[in-house]
């Protein structure tokens, strides 16, 4: 399988600011890695504070135009936008897999997924409506409208580098607002790339500028953002500390936030569910870019009643899996650096000492395709219980915990046993019990019945210390928005007709 692209103009190896392709205002470079092979595949700019500021300064003199910029042709510019996306969406794929390493197909469903978001965006941009509220005196009127927030400060993840950047830009672009964003060092060719079709559709200069940077100065160019009165918006993807940083810092400047953070979603499974369809779920769920998904199960609950049949049917299914590069056609693909092996390499180690027994899988994985990859081969664990790592966070990575609970009170009591809010799943046939359980459960997203949660025409987001505020849907919109009331008073009276 071959991840040449069919338009080589879209790997970029400069930011995007004001307009132009620059380097770093001090020429550092950084190299981006395939984490299959170890290989550099490019290299990008390591901006500074320095560029952070100047990507202000263009945001905002771009804002003071396109806030004006009517509705419609707000939409038009996403709709030419998600029309390049998809005639470009292999190249697009092919780029995200050597940078990202997850394989081919995912690839392809992430670029389709995120360009959903450019489309719904493109819509809603036309729907964005205020109101009339009804007078209370004959000689005013009472109007609410609503107005972009101003520059947007997005700062996006690796582990769905095309995805996460659209679900940021798009509402930003259909709300009037004007984007600076910060790419995962680890993946920014995805962006540069997405940057590039954006300028293609005919954005404006400094509408949207993209820097790249390395993970020594990412807090050193955020905190420039941070700081800045101008930027008006911070919308985060990626860990809870991080989010903590962003929120605690943005506070002299009282910044609107989007923050989706850390998970530790429980999937439950009780003794009335379809045991074969629970496990499907569970492995759409859970190894859907090896595991490294922010709402991908992290703790397992299975009723003792069928706890030994399911772990059979997912021992099997799990066992079956194929590892290796994007370019192998393989089931799972590379963890995203060596850190995240190490990561759950010592979660296993962790429980194993505790008691844990591995039922499939259990190691790092040697790949003969690709021998300096970050390779762990997909791994099932019984028995688990509360006091492991694994149960209080996140591993990020193909490893599958699974606890024994005998009644509904427990497993929600057990589910909601984390500071962390942001999705849960669970599998059951009784309706009063779907009910109760999907109202009990402390997250922002729940699956009855299903492995899957994420859509554009659906609010993604969580509670707790997953965070606060939501993408995708109508209310996604609404982040990016302020809302004004204004009261028009001494009019005439009307007179009787």
């Amino acid at each position: 399988m071959n991840l040449t692209l069919n338009r080589t103009d879209l790997i970029r190896s400069e930011s995007l600011l004001d307009g132009a392709w620059v380097a770093a205002s001090d020429g550092r470079r950084l190299e981006v890695i395939n984490p299959a092979t170890g290989d550099t595949i490019g290299q990008v700019p390591d901006c500074s504070a320095e560029d952070g500021r100047a990507a202000v300064d263009a945001a905002q003199r771009a804002f003071g135009l396109f806030r004006h910029t009517v509705a419609r042709d707000r939409a038009a510019l996403l709709m030419r936008w998600h029309a390049l996306v998809l005639a470009n969406a292999e190249d697009l794929a092919r780029l995200m897999s050597l940078e990202q390493g997850k394989p081919l197909a995912e690839s392809r469903t992430e670029v389709a997924y995120g360009a959903s978001y450019i489309s719904w965006f493109a819509e809603e941009a036309k729907r964005g409506g205020g109101d009339i509220i009804p007078e209370q005196h004959a000689n005013h009127r009472l109007l609410v409208i609503k107005q972009p927030v101003g520059v947007v400060a997005a700062i996006t993840p690796w582990n769905f580098p095309m995805a996460m950047l659209a679900r940021k830009i798009a509402p930003a672009i259909a709300a009037g607002c004007a984007v600076v964003c910060k790419p995962a060092e680890d993946t920014p060719l995805t962006a540069l790339a997405m940057a590039a079709l954006l300028q293609e559709a005919g954005a404006p200069a400094g509408l949207v500028n993209v820097l790249t940077t390395s993970r020594e100065r990412a807090a050193g160019l955020a905190d420039t953002w941070l700081e800045d009165f101008r930027v008006r918006k911070i919308s985060f993807t990626g860990s809870t500390p991080v989010g903590k940083h962003l929120a605690r810092q943005s506070a002299d400047t009282l910044k609107r936030l989007s923050l989706e953070l850390g998970g530790n979603a429980p999937f439950i499974v009780f003794e009335d569910a379809d045991l074969d369809a629970a496990v499907a779920g569970l492995m759409v769920a859970k190894f859907r870019n090896a595991g490294q998904t922010c709402i991908c199960p992290n703790r397992v609950y299975v009723h003792q009643g069928v706890y030994e049949r399911f772990i059979d049917k997912l021992a099997a299914r799990v066992g079956s899996l194929t590892i290796g590069p994007a370019t192998s056609g393989a089931e799972i693909g590379p963890l995203i650096n060596a850190r995240a092996v190490d990561k759950v390499e010592s979660h296993l180690q962790d429980a194993l000492g505790r008691g844990a027994k591995i039922v499939v899988g259990g190691g790092r994985h040697h790949c003969a395709e690709a021998p300096n990859g970050h390779f762990f081969t997909p791994t099932v664990v019984a028995d688990v219980d509360a006091s492991m790592r694994m149960s209080c966070e996140e591993t990020f990575g193909p490893l599958v915990p699974v606890t024994p609970f005998s009644t509904d009170e427990e497993v929600i009591a057990l589910a909601n046993d984390t500071p962390y809010g942001l999705a849960a799943y669970f599998y059951s046939r009784d309706i009063d019990r779907v009910w109760q359980v999907a109202e009990a459960i402390e997250a922002g997203m729940v699956a009855v019945n299903d492995g899957a949660l994420s859509t554009e025409i659906a609010p993604f987001g969580g509670i707790k210390e997953s965070g606060y505020g939501r993408e995708g849907s109508r209310y996604g919109l609404d982040e990016y928005l302020n809302i004004k009331y204004i009261r028009h008073g001494n009019l005439a009276a009307r007179q009787p007709a």
